[in-house]
């Protein structure tokens, strides 16, 4: 019995839940623009994080099939996103560069698409009338344990993001203490030799 459910839950994680990750560079002066279809009441969520470039900062849009802004954030590093679909149709995310002149961004990003609700034009078993309530137990367990790896998936990018920035930050620090020690080092040396040769006494023979 548990090896049945076992399998249950990996086929409901690949089936119930659609998620997509990619890393993208955006140039400057442009936008780059991702659109999925989804069913009206569906669960999307977009979650996102600058990797490299810059301040680290983005332009984040999301409209709907009727170009309606849902969403928009700017100079925003990263961020998650939720919500629901108003209307059957395609829904966009755009992430945009335009406020940089030389620096590209490299963005990683995901949309979390769910289920579409019983009922709906296209949703998942809409014919089966009668499911159990440990079905729809295992799906709502299913969406979770997958929301849980993607949410694992984001903070390991972000914890790798972070130590590049304080192993880069310490390696400047320490190649600053040098040539810190080393000025001080020549500066001490250049005061001796001067003092020394003001005290020097001159003879004349």
């Amino acid at each position: 019995m548990n090896y049945f459910l076992s399998i249950l839950v990996l086929c409901l994680i690949h089936s119930v839940v659609n998620i997509n990750c990619y890393f993208i560079t955006v140039d400057p002066h442009s936008e780059e623009c991702f659109f999925d279809r989804a069913e009206a009441g569906t669960k999307l969520g977009l979650m996102f994080e600058t990797v490299e470039g810059g301040f680290l900062d983005i332009e984040v849009r999301i409209s709907g099939p009727d170009q309606k802004v849902i969403y928009q954030g700017e100079k925003e590093s990263s961020g998650k996103y939720t919500f629901s679909a108003y209307e059957t149709g395609v829904y966009h995310y755009c992430f945009s560069n335009k406020m940089s002149t030389l620096t590209p961004k490299v963005v990683m990003f995901s949309m979390e698409i769910g289920e579409a609700p019983k009922g709906t034009v296209g949703a998942v078993n809409e014919g089966e009338a009668g499911h159990t309530k440990l079905e729809d137990m295992i799906r709502e367990l299913s969406g979770t344990l997958t929301s849980i790896k993607h949410e694992q998936d984001y903070m390991h990018v972000r914890d790798r993001i972070h130590r590049s920035i304080n192993e880069s930050t310490n390696s400047r620090v320490v190649l600053w203490s040098f040539f810190e020690a080393t000025v001080l080092i020549v500066m001490t040396v250049g005061q001796v030799y001067y003092l020394k040769r003001f005290f020097e006494v001159k003879r004349v023979v």
